[in-house]
């Protein structure tokens, strides 16, 4: 896919998300906002509860390979219970450099939609029967997405992995 002029591999991103989701049968609305320095900015920028955006977080292996963790933004990754349902002793999230080499995406606007490697996805269950927001794979845009359409879509385990921020 070629990028917009000036905006090339981020446009890309969009892009791939949503050929992604069109792929899956998922419907998804993009809105364009303005640029957040936190995610209670951008929730505000939306008119939405941190708790209705949801964090697409990449968590690293100890063998290399990565998953997603979906986590609304008013909480945070429960190690443990991660930990516990994957079934290893040691999960981080990765430097910024190699998040992006794992997903292409840049913190800030990633997602499992559109991800150059479909990596597993693990939700919390706190996000089932909303609508949430999410990256749309491109600084200055937020997808909106049914949450429960969007598990199924991504086959995600669905699972208690957060704890209160």
């Amino acid at each position: 896919m070629v990028g917009q002029a000036g905006n090339g591999s981020a446009a890309v991103g969009r892009q791939r998300f949503l050929a992604d989701a069109a792929a899956r049968g998922l419907p998804v609305q993009i809105v364009e906002r303005l640029a957040a320095r936190s995610l209670e900015e951008a929730a505000g920028i939306l008119g939405i509860t941190p708790a209705e955006i949801v964090k697409s977080l990449v968590v690293k292996h100890k063998d290399g390979t990565f998953l997603f963790a979906l986590i609304p933004g008013d909480r945070q990754i429960s190690w443990p219970k991660l930990r516990t349902l994957v079934g290893v002793n040691k999960l981080s999230l990765p430097p910024a450099d190699v998040a992006l080499g794992a997903t292409g995406y840049e913190r800030g606007t990633i997602t499992p939609l559109g991800s150059t490697t479909a990596w597993p996805v693990y939700a919390d269950v706190t996000i089932a029967g909303r609508r949430i927001s999410m990256g749309a794979g491109e600084h200055g845009y937020s997808a909106f997405v049914d949450a429960d359409a969007l598990t199924a879509a991504l086959g995600a385990v669905v699972a208690d992995i957060s704890e209160p921020n």
